[in-house]
Order: C-alpha cells, then sequence, then structure tokens
C-alpha cells in the first residue's frame, strides 16, 4: 500500500470524510504540538476501508535537526501488546492453550504465589491465561507507585523494556513477589503481557522474536518489526524524549546508540518491539479484516471478534474494576478485551505506549488511525482524545446510520 505526504483530498471526499475537517486536525496538531516544541515529532496516519486518507510528518526524528521522514522507525512500548496478544491466540486457535487454562500448567514457578496484604493469603482462584490477556492476573508494574509491591517491581527493574535478565529469572523474580489481589477480582496494568509472550515461548520451543517472525511479521509483510533494530536500519530509528517535572525535556534513549541495537537475553512481550507506521498499519488492517490481509489468515473472524469484545467479569468497565493509577485508556465507559480496551458504546478498540504512541481502529466506520512520536509519559498531553474526537468530527457518512 503507498504511503501519502499529506492529505488526499480527493479520497477523503470519496471516503465520506470532511477533507476541511482533517486539514484543520493536521494544522492543528503541527502547531499546537510540534512547532509549539510540546513533542519532537509526529507522524499521523489515517484510512477508511483500508484506504490511506492522510499521512503527515513533522518535526525533527532527532536531536541534531534530522527530518522525520515516513519510513522513521520508532519503540512502540506497549502497542506490542496486542501483537502478543495475537500470538497467543493462534496458539489458542491450534489447540496448545485455551483462555482458562491455569498458568501454571505453562509457568510452574507461580503454584505458590501470594496475595499480598496485612497478611498473605493464597489466591481465591488460580490465575488463568485470560487473566493475563485482559491485566486481571493480579501482577503490576512499578510504574504504579501506590503500594509496597510495586516498590519491589520498581526496586528490582521488572519494568524494563531492556533487560539483562533472562525470561525463565523474570519469571522467577515474579514468583517471588505477592500478587496485588486474587486474579479476576481487579483490573491492573501490569507485566501480564511479558508473562504471556514468556508462556508463548515455553508452548512454542522458541524465542518470541523468532516466533514472532515466523508466524506475524513475515505472513503481514511488516519488515521493519522486530525487539532489536538491525544495523542497517538503525540510521532510521527516531531519538526518544521524557518530559521531566520541571517541564524540560532531556533525551531517554538517542537513536544513534539506541539501546534497541543491542539483543538481550529477554524479549519483552509487553513493551519491546520497535516499528514503523506502515507496518503497524498492517497489523491493524488485518485486525480490521477479522484477521486476514493479502490472503495470509492469522485468525478466524471469530476469535478477533471476542478479542474486540468486552471481556472483564460481569461486563464490567475499567471505573468499576481498575485500581491501577497508570494505563494507556481511559476507565468510564471503557471496557477491555483479549489485548485492547474498547469504547463500550462505539466499539473502537485502541491501545498506546508510554513513548505516546498510539492507534485506534473503528470496525463500524472501518477507520485506523496510527499516531506516533517518542515522548514520555505518554499522559504529558491530550492528543490522543483529540484525534478521535476530531476524526470522528470529521465523518460525513457515517456507517452507524
Amino acid at each position: 500500500m503507498r504511503m501519502l505526504d499529506g492529505l488526499d483530498r480527493a479520497a477523503a471526499l470519496a471516503a465520506g470524510m470532511d477533507a476541511d475537517r482533517l486539514d484543520a486536525l493536521v494544522t492543528f496538531l503541527d502547531q499546537h504540538y510540534v512547532q509549539s516544541g510540546k513533542l519532537p515529532h509526529m507522524q499521523f496516519f489515517l484510512s477508511r476501508d483500508e484506504a490511506p486518507l492522510l499521512s503527515v510528518t513533522r518535526g525533527a526524528a532527532r536531536e541534531d535537526g534530522t527530518p522525520l521522514h515516513p519510513d522513521a522507525l520508532y519503540r512502540i512500548a506497549s502497542m506490542t501488546k496486542p501483537v502478543t496478544s495475537v500470538a497467543f491466540m493462534m496458539l489458542v486457535e491450534q489447540g496448545l492453550v485455551a483462555l482458562d487454562t491455569p498458568v501454571t500448567d505453562v509457568i510452574p514457578e507461580f503454584a505458590d504465589l501470594r496475595v499480598g496484604g496485612a497478611r498473605e493469603s493464597r489466591p481465591a482462584r488460580p490465575m488463568q491465561m485470560i487473566d493475563l490477556l485482559r491485566h486481571t492476573s493480579g501482577l503490576t508494574y512499578g510504574l504504579q507507585r501506590q503500594t509496597a509491591i510495586d516498590a519491589r517491581y520498581r526496586e528490582m527493574g521488572l519494568d524494563e523494556f531492556q533487560q539483562k535478565r533472562s525470561s525463565d529469572q523474570f519469571i522467577a523474580d515474579l514468583a517471588s513477589l505477592p500478587l496485588e489481589f486474587s486474579p479476576g477480582e481487579r483490573w491492573n496494568y501490569s507485566v501480564s503481557t511479558d508473562v504471556l509472550g514468556v508462556v508463548i515461548e515455553r508452548l512454542t520451543g522458541t524465542d518470541l522474536q523468532s516466533h514472532f517472525e515466523r508466524a506475524i511479521f513475515t505472513p503481514l509483510g511488516m519488515t521493519d518489526t522486530g525487539f532489536v533494530l538491525p544495523a542497517d536500519r538503525a540510521a532510521r530509528m527516531t531519538d526518544a524524549w521524557r518530559l521531566e517535572e520541571s517541564g524540560l525535556r532531556v533525551p531517554a534513549d538517542l537513536g544513534a546508540r539506541s539501546n534497541w541495537r543491542r539483543s538481550g537475553c529477554f524479549f519483552s512481550g509487553g513493551g519491546g518491539l520497535v516499528s514503523s507506521v506502515a507496518d503497524y498499519h498492517r497489523f491493524a488492517r488485518m485486525l480490521l479484516r477479522g484477521g486476514e490481509l493479502d490472503g495470509q489468515r492469522l485468525l478466524s473472524e471469530e476469535t478477533v471478534a471476542s478479542m474486540r469484545t468486552n471481556q472483564l467479569p460481569g461486563g464490567s468497565d475499567l471505573a468499576g474494576m481498575s485500581s491501577a493509577m497508570f494505563s494507556e485508556a481511559d476507565y468510564q465507559g471503557v471496557g477491555f478485551g483479549l489485548g485492547f480496551a474498547m469504547g463500550l458504546e462505539k466499539g473502537e478498540y485502541y491501545w498506546g505506549g508510554v513513548f505516546s504512541t498510539y492507534f485506534w481502529i473503528d470496525p463500524v466506520e472501518r477507520l485506523i488511525g496510527i499516531f506516533m512520536t517518542q515522548l514520555l509519559p505518554s499522559s504529558a498531553y491530550p492528543v490522543r482524545a483529540q484525534m478521535r474526537a476530531a476524526v470522528s468530527e470529521a465523518i460525513v457518512r457515517s456507517r452507524r446510520d
């Protein structure tokens, strides 16, 4: 699929979109976020019925002023999670595992997990694979900064994308800590998808990079996606920045000497991938098409439908179940399926990454939006909500009518 440079007004009009509103959105994002210095750069891609409507790149890819190009590479962080979830659901379809399989069937190190609190206790029920997919496992992230348990995650570096420990050691370290709650009782954004990645490795007998390459990247033609940045693509890697509480923007990982250039012994299924807009759009198109792209079927339509359906106990939303201080989603009126969040009213599903990357899919309006930049934390600015609202307002011919 061709990558545009700018807004294709004719394509937008043909697709039932208001080209003037889309043009105004691009101007707003550029002026309010890039030219103002809030974001170092941005790349925004929008398609309807899989046809590209706009593709814009703005800002500098690196601190030396190198312009951002459409083939830039980004640390997509938690946008890795939907990829890992798809890989797991492929194994479910192959009969290797089920959603209600106890995690201890594959991760026996979790057999003696306890629930923390004033007095530690046994979990009310075993952790199941579905708990890993929907973040109801009782695990946590150190970045939650709420409890003594997540403080131990920070001390042990269990959130890090580029860990020097092996996947087996990662599991052993997690097993040494108590759970925040019994599986299924609450929703808490966590390292669950990293554990799911280890489950995949053990079920397939290979590392996550090799399995993803064979099962997902090659079939979908995702040639620029992986856990390690190859030397011949290093020049395309963007700089990543951190916004300090003082408002100062400081380097977090520079593209020229990125940590992603070095291969480690642990591939983070929860946040370790590097990708491009073009590659992730192919992944999103596969989901929009119900599990198939260009004749390559990864999942059945029924499985994709279940993934984008709220799977929280009792049909609850995140506001009713969440104990997390941080996630990549709003809470009110938002459910969680098997790998991403979804609006309970309109059914769009989406997720993002801590470097402020983001994607959403509207299966009714047949829209895909992908936004890439490299600034953490992702909560710094309301750009995601602003984009989605503006795109929604630009729909002239709605399929919901």
